[in-house]
């Protein structure tokens, strides 16, 4: 019953049709609905591309109806990403602008953002291509669509895809470009966003400066605002491994065991590189005999298979410094070792610093031994030990020669830092300075002898 008494006959009226109006609708969109939910029952395949096209020509602009052309448009995304079909995914925001133009820029966003997600999660071999390709065409549609927001989300993007393919250059480019305009917006959200990436590509850059500068960025702009757990995650990731670039192992572990922490209960895929950079951090520290208790906790069971069996298997070749256990652990568990750009770095630098240790064991000792005898015992090439020597003896590892023409080492006794050279070169100076004193007093008494 509607009350009358308290209300005109125009309000009447509009009442009258606010509650007509839906009723109509309601009718058209369960039709439509249940087209859909036909369509819907059959497995994904090519003969229902027509059908949910057809649905996408529904003129309806209602709740329902916008929710229904929308899984209309995942559907398709998905059949045409499956097949490589490009060119067609890009079809669909084309041909599809009359719809895009009801809904709110924000929810326009996100579609396109899932479109792109729908890409990324194919299992074809030139899936990063076909993103790669894909939102670049999806920002020339922005730039035609004056959609300047959701061209930045897909530049950053972008930006992160040309980083996974290897071209920094390019990709700093892109955000160099970007982040002037993000500035002038004063977006902390996607500033955040865009200086991690920033600090992702100047790592591999090797500017590890500019990646620190760049994180610290990053940082300030996420302390004005809300962060979610991965983001946060992402940042703490990328803050261990700077720790770790420059040898601060026990910073780096706790960064990544925060990391950890926020990827194991999104459950993520990151948290088992993550956790096999807590055990680099620990092997580089000297300390992998703790890999083991970090490999049995709770956390970390649930991770286990070829990755953590990797790292272990380099965590016990450490802990008796054994070369020919590294090499073997290295050679069997390539594919999992090779294809992190972290891992692989260090585990070259963690190789050297064992064969520094043995090569030091074996040398000790004696005064004077043949290069071929250290060969043999360490069993490496003559000449890949005659090089890491020579390089050693440069660093100052030890004091010694190599008679190169006799095929000998000689290795002299360290006599250690002497105090009293030190104390004796300090004295010469301070002479020196008294010398240098007196002289130009002597000159000074000497013009006014003069006058």
């Amino acid at each position: 019953a509607i009350p009358t008494k308290a209300m005109s006959n125009n309000e009447v009226m509009d009442v009258v049709e606010e509650i007509q109006e839906p009723v109509v609708v309601e009718d058209e969109i369960d039709e439509l609905a249940a087209s859909f939910s036909l369509i819907d029952t059959d497995p994904l395949n090519e003969e229902k591309i027509e059908d949910y096209r057809t649905l996408l020509l529904n003129t309806r602009e209602d709740d329902k109806a916008i929710k229904i052309k929308e899984q209309c448009i995942y559907r398709l995304a998905r059949l045409f990403s499956q097949s490589d079909r490009i060119s067609e995914v890009m079809a669909l925001l084309q041909n599809n602008s009359q719809f895009f133009n009801c809904l709110p820029k924000a929810r326009t966003a996100k579609i396109v953002r899932t479109i792109i997600n729908i890409a990324a999660s194919t299992t074809s071999k030139d899936s990063l291509n076909i993103q790669v390709s894909l939102c670049k065409d999806v920002i020339a549609w922005c730039v035609a669509e004056k959609r300047t927001f959701l061209r930045q989300r897909v530049e950053a993007k972008l930006a992160s895809l040309l980083l996974q393919q290897k071209h920094p250059i390019e990709a700093l480019e892109l955000v160099d470009g970007l982040m002037k305009e993000l500035k002038k917006l004063d977006d902390k959200q996607m500033l955040t966003e865009t200086h991690l990436t920033e600090a992702r590509i100047y790592h591999s850059l090797q500017n590890i400066p500019k990646s620190k500068a760049s994180l610290t960025a990053s940082r300030t702009a996420a302390n004005a605002i809300y962060v979610v757990p991965l983001l946060q995650a992402e940042i703490d990731e990328m803050s261990g491994i700077l720790s770790c670039e420059e040898g601060d192992y026990s910073t780096a572990f706790s960064y990544f065991q925060e990391a950890f922490d926020a990827y194991d209960q999104a459950a993520s895929p990151s948290a088992v590189s993550v956790l096999q950079y807590m055990v680099l951090c620990k092997v580089l520290n000297e300390a992998a005999g703790e890999v083991g208790a970090l490999l049995a906790s709770k956390m970390a069971v649930k991770h286990a298979g070829p990755p953590l069996e990797a790292m272990a298997a380099i965590a016990k070749a450490a802990k008796a410094r054994s070369l020919e256990a590294f090499k073997t652990a290295a050679a069997a568990y390539s594919p999992q070792l090779t294809g992190d750009e972290l891992i692989s770095h260090h585990l070259d630098v963690l190789y050297d610093k064992m064969l520094e240790a043995n090569l030091l064991k074996i040398i000790s000792p004696y005064s004077c031994v043949e290069l071929a005898h250290v060969a043999k015992v360490i069993h490496l090439p003559e000449t890949q030990v005659v090089h890491k020597l020579s390089q050693m003896i440069l660093d100052r590892k030890f004091s010694g020669i190599l008679d190169q023409g006799k095929g000998h080492l000689i290795v002299y006794e360290s006599g250690g830092d002497d105090s009293n050279f030190g104390k004796g070169v300090d004295i010469i100076a301070n002479m020196g300075l008294v010398v240098e004193t007196l002289f130009a007093r002597a000159k000074g008494l000497g013009k006014a002898a003069a006058v």
